[in-house]
C-alpha cells in the first residue's frame, strides 16, 4: 500500500524540524491549511495529508465499511504516521478531525505526543445535560437533505457553516469544496461525523492539549468547547475572537497564534 499517494501526502518545512500534522474536516481536504502552512513551516516540519475520498486522495482505496466509523479516519492517521515513521507529533485536527487525532493518539501513542482541538465537537446532538447545538430531529433532517440532494445541501449549508457572511468568498470557497467531493463518499462522511458520540473517548487523552473554539460558531457552540475542555485534564482552552467553524480561514492570524505558541511550550 502506497499511502503516500493513497492519502496525497505533502511535507514541508525543515527537514529537522518538530512534525506537525494538519487534518482536515469533512467536505474539506488539505488546501484548508493553506494560510496555516507558511507561517508554521518557518518553524515545523508540516504534514498534509487527504483523508481517503476527500481532495486528492486515492478514490479507488474507499471502502465504505471502514470509512463509516471514525476509527477509519484515525487509521489513516496512524498509517500515514508509520509511513513516515513519526514520533511524537503534535496533531492539528480541524472539526470531526479532533476527535479523530484522539482516537489516533490513543491507537498510537508513540506516534502522536500532542493534540490540537479546532472548533472540536465530540457529539452533535443535545443530550441531558449536554448541548452539542443540534436536536436528534436536527440531524435527521440535515442528513435527509443531504443525502436527496447532495449539492444543493451543500450550496446552503456551506456559508451557514463558514459564517461571516460579509465575507462571502469563504463560504463559496466552502461550497466549492463540498461540491468537489464524491457525493456517495460525502454521504457516508457525514453520517460518521454527525452521528458519532466521542464523549466517552475523551477520557482517553493523557497528552497535552490545546483547544481552540470561536466566539460564534454554529457548528460548535460555546457550551461544547467548555466541555471538551472539563473532560481532558492537560488541556488548555482558547476563544479566539472569530465567527464561523472554520477560524484557520476566517481568522488566520488569531489561529496561528494560538498554534505557534501551544507549539513552542511543547519543545
Amino acid at each position: 500500500m502506497d499511502v503516500r499517494h493513497r492519502n496525497n501526502v505533502s511535507l514541508t518545512g525543515p527537514v529537522d524540524g518538530p512534525v506537525v500534522v494538519l487534518a482536515h474536516g469533512f467536505g474539506c481536504d488539505q488546501n484548508m491549511w493553506r494560510l496555516a502552512v507558511p507561517v508554521l513551516a518557518k518553524r515545523y516540519r508540516v504534514v498534509l495529508f487527504d483523508y481517503v475520498g476527500s481532495g486528492g486522495s486515492d478514490l479507488s482505496a474507499w471502502d465504505p465499511e471502514r470509512y463509516s466509523s471514525l476509527r477509519g479516519y484515525a487509521q489513516d492517521v496512524v498509517d500515514v504516521c508509520e509511513e513516515l515513521d513519526l514520533e511524537r507529533a503534535v496533531f492539528v485536527g480541524h472539526s470531526v478531525s479532533s476527535m479523530v487525532g484522539v482516537l489516533a493518539a490513543r491507537t498510537a501513542p508513540e506516534r502522536i505526543g500532542a493534540l490540537v482541538m479546532v472548533a472540536p465537537s465530540p457529539c452533535y446532538i443535545d443530550d441531558d445535560g449536554y448541548r452539542g447545538g443540534f436536536s436528534a430531529q436536527d440531524i435527521d433532517e440535515l442528513l435527509d437533505s443531504l443525502e436527496s440532494n447532495y449539492l444543493g445541501w451543500s450550496s446552503a449549508m456551506a456559508p451557514v457553516i463558514m459564517g461571516n457572511p460579509e465575507r462571502p468568498e469563504l463560504g463559496q470557497e466552502l461550497t466549492n469544496s463540498f461540491c468537489a467531493t464524491d457525493p456517495d463518499m460525502a454521504r457516508v462522511f457525514a453520517r460518521t461525523t454527525f452521528l458519532s458520540d466521542s464523549r466517552e473517548d475523551l477520557k482517553s487523552v493523557t497528552v497535552p492539549t490545546l483547544i481552540l473554539e470561536c466566539s460564534q460558531d454554529a457548528i460548535a457552540p460555546r457550551e461544547v468547547g467548555a466541555y471538551v475542555h472539563a473532560a481532558v485534564p492537560a488541556s488548555s482552552l482558547i476563544t479566539l475572537d472569530a465567527t464561523g467553524h472554520c477560524p484557520q480561514l476566517s481568522a488566520p492570524e488569531a489561529t496561528n497564534e494560538a498554534i505557534l505558541r501551544f507549539l513552542a511550550a511543547q519543545r
